[in-house]
């Protein structure tokens, strides 16, 4: 059985604290530092199904973020490579896995009540699987720059996948909704680019990959990180800096990344056509890769692959 969400199809069956149960009985409490202070980090991986079975991306790096997501914001946990695989396995054997698939895993302080502190507090590890649906149009995407800036490192760090943060991210995506776009795109406080609500962003000029550096107040993304090393790989520039919005106008090509957003092209930004206002030939060929090595396709990049 499934439930159907604005994100795609969630599959009835979850994990919580070393328990397989049904979705609706795999709850923490309202009383909760989960609940209550938003006091919880994540991370979503896709499986995609191979040649032999399903293929999980990058377990390691998730397993790593997840644990320096907890340690960033101070919550004493951490989950290894290994233990993420062997749940994550219950969860998809539970609901019969035959399909690319996302995994969301998140570590909740599920202590009751017990202020705004995040040391020394009970968590407990949840998982649950859905549709892999793209969270943006596959055509392409039409992005306005945010009325809301992205919190900075100082407040909320970014590269910390705190699930109380991303009511930064629905405000600015519900903006961009709101005056008929697909997404937004955030700026720091100083004005310079940093991602989509929840995607990272790519420019193309003069044949040179672009990205906002690392000190951006971006997500370091796992699939930012992918699509970097193969387009080193394939004899692509690729640099990491600062980026002002108005090279976004003036760029060739530009394309969103990230687990939920796969590699999405960026047809328009601002009511300003990139490009030609169509995919451009090395977001074509980067998109056609990373999916080959998400599905098993790319035989050098199998060490990014775990097998479920």
């Amino acid at each position: 059985m499934l439930h159907l969400r604005d994100m795609g199809r969630i599959y009835e069956k979850a994990y919580l604290d070393g328990k397989i149960l049904p979705l609706k009985d795999a709850t923490v409490s309202v009383a909760s530092s989960a609940v209550l202070y938003g006091l919880s980090v994540y991370t979503v991986f896709p499986v995609c199904k191979g040649e032999g079975g399903l293929l999980g991306f990058r377990l390691a790096e998730h397993a790593k973020r997840l644990t320096n997501s907890a340690r960033v914001i101070g919550i004493d946990a951490s989950i290894s490579e290994e233990e993420l695989r062997a749940a994550a396995k219950e969860v998809l054997d539970a609901n019969a896995i035959d399909e690319d698939a996302f995994v969301r895993v998140t570590l909740h302080v599920s202590e009751l009540l017990p202020g705004v502190r995040t040391r020394g507090l009970e968590t407990t590890l949840s998982i649950f699987v859905y549709e892999a649906a793209c969270i943006l149009p596959k055509e392409g995407a039409r992005l306005k720059t945010s009325v809301w800036r992205r919190i900075p490192d100082y407040a909320i760090p970014s590269r910390a996948k705190v699930n109380g943060a991303y009511v930064n991210s629905a405000l600015a995506k519900q903006d961009a909704l709101d005056s008929g776009y697909d997404d937004c795109i955030f700026l720091d406080v100083a004005g310079h680019v940093c991602e989509l609500s929840a995607a990272n962003i790519f420019l193309v000029r003069d044949g040179v990959l672009y990205t906002p550096g690392r000190a951006s107040d971006i997500l370091e993304g796992i699939s930012r990180a992918t699509v970097l090393e193969l387009a080193r790989d394939l004899g692509i520039e690729a640099v990491e800096r600062t980026i002002d919005l108005t090279e976004l106008y003036i760029a060739d090509e530009a394309f969103a990344c990230g687990t939920s957003a796969f590699l999405t092209p960026v047809l328009e930004i601002d009511k300003r056509k990139v490009g030609n206002g169509e995919a451009g030939p090395l977001t074509t060929k980067l998109r056609a890769l990373y999916a080959d090595v998400q599905h098993g396709r790319a035989p050098e990049y199998t060490k990014f692959l775990t097998a479920f």
